[in-house]
């Protein structure tokens, strides 16, 4: 009797949720394992394929036995450092990060989550993982704060210009971002713009703006939104090239920052704001849980043939552990699929012509 494994099963049955590049960031592997220990506690049924120095990873997991419980360790000769060319990345079959990737490649994990070097993460995952059929350019998303709760944004970088197919593109892969991560069942979109008038903005704008009114994303499409609009929350989804949401993010962060300098001025002029710094704390400290970092940790990158989550390179155990919780969160709501689906809605997926075509190219 034939006991061998049937083929499709390993495609469509993956054994492991994650592949986790144990090497990537500043602070690796320590950081990467109490991430996923406080992760194990959320994710129990969750299957962990943890790559890295083998010798290393085994003498430090007694310490987290959540994780021990739920991870299978395979060895990784090399890493890749956080500042190293991505040309030169590509070179390093053995990585811990270029193993994780080809995990998902080969259909053993269905996620990567890594806190290593961003170029050469997102140039592997588009030439290992390989660009989703009917996508034309994966993009870097980022969950934000808001005045009305959190705001997914995209392009945040992969792509510095962007055509309207490409926009209307990331609005597709936004929308199923909100629905996967932020739980909700409609969210509202916006396009970037200098103005929210209908005449505002370049032809791509306005090519990409009416694309969206005629297709069924057209009863979720809000129209032209302004920089200020980002913070307010006037939609859930913000989509713009890479160019300006990369600005636009960094502008963000520094705002962040200079506001708590000026605070922390004010708070420290003399002995009576001292004393009023006692009374408003309470409410600083709610305030910092809102915005903290730690939980708008990292950039995802949509798009690709699997889920990739970017962990920020100087994040704590409790910051990756957050961006595991949204690789879980778009592999458990089958983020790849939603797009997938939209794409045929909209009259964007490819034919299976189209689908033999490139199969035989790559």
């Amino acid at each position: 009797m034939d006991m061998s494994v049937p083929a499709d099963s390993v495609t469509f049955a993956p054994r492991y949720t994650l592949a986790v590049d144990a090497m990537g960031g500043d602070n690796a592997p320590d950081i990467v394992l109490g991430g996923l220990e406080l992760a194990a506690d959320r994710h129990p049924g969750a299957r962990i394929l943890l790559i890295g120095d083998e010798a290393l990873l085994r003498r430090q997991l007694p310490h987290y036995p959540k994780l021990a419980a739920l991870c299978d360790i395979r060895h990784a000769a090399s890493s890749i450092s956080m500042d190293m060319k991505p040309t030169t990345a590509l070179r390093l079959r053995d990585s811990s990060l270029r193993l994780a990737m080809d995990a998902v490649a080969q259909g053993e994990a269905q996620g990567v989550v890594s806190a290593g070097n961003s170029g050469a993460m997102l140039t592997l995952a588009k030439i290992v993982i390989k660009t989703m059929p009917g996508i034309t350019r994966p993009a870097m998303a980022a969950v934000n704060p808001s005045a009305r709760g959190d705001v997914v944004m995209l392009d945040l970088g992969a792509n510095l210009a962007c055509d309207a197919r490409n926009l209307v593109e990331f609005a597709v892969m936004g929308e199923a971002f909100a629905k996967a991560v932020l739980g909700l069942p409609s969210p509202r979109i916006g396009l970037l713009n200098v103005g929210a008038e209908e005449l505002k903005g370049d032809e791509r704008l306005r090519q990409a703006a009416d694309s969206l009114r005629d297709s069924v994303l057209g009863p979720q499409f809000h129209g032209f939104v302004e920089g200020h609009d980002i913070t307010a929350g006037t939609t859930d989804v913000v989509v713009t090239d890479g160019f300006t949401g990369n600005v636009a993010l960094k502008t963000g962060e520094g705002a962040l920052k200079l506001a708590f300098l000026l605070l922390k001025r004010v708070f420290q002029t003399n002995l009576l704001t001292r004393l009023g710094y006692l009374l408003v704390r309470p409410g600083l400290e709610r305030m910092r849980e809102w915005i903290d970092p730690r939980r708008y940790n990292g950039a995802m990158f949509v798009g690709l043939n699997g889920v990739v989550v970017k962990s920020h390179g100087g994040a704590d155990a409790e910051g990756f552990a957050s961006a595991v919780d949204v690789a879980m969160d778009m592999v458990t709501h089958h983020f790849n699929d939603a797009i997938r689906l939209r794409l045929e809605q909209m009259g964007l997926a490819p034919t299976q012509n189209e689908l033999v075509t490139t199969d035989s190219v790559g």
